[in-house]
């Protein structure tokens, strides 16, 4: 196993986490961008206002995207351990 095998697929691993992470993310930014706004237009300076919905964003985002995250984790998961045995040896 050669350094450069490590790095690609440390790399591969990083960008799956990214892409799995990534709906929930942009939906917690949309989310606190939206209330952002609101908040200066209003002119309420609670810090801790915009908190309830992100999560409800985030779960929300959960149940969408949840089945397509869980797949995309558990096809690289058995990607990694079918190869196993040509890592090894």
């Amino acid at each position: 196993m050669s350094a450069d095998f490590v790095i690609r697929v440390a790399g591969q691993a990083v960008f799956v986490v990214l892409k799995a992470g990534a709906p929930l993310l942009l939906a917690a930014l949309v989310t606190g961008l939206i209330f952002s706004v609101l908040q200066a237009t209003t002119q309420i300076q609670e810090q801790t206002l915009a908190f309830v919905p992100k999560i409800i964003a985030v779960l929300v985002g959960l149940l969408v995207f949840g089945r397509w995250i869980l797949s995309t984790l558990v096809d690289f998961t058995y990607a990694i351990l079918n190869n196993l045995h040509n890592y090894i040896g």
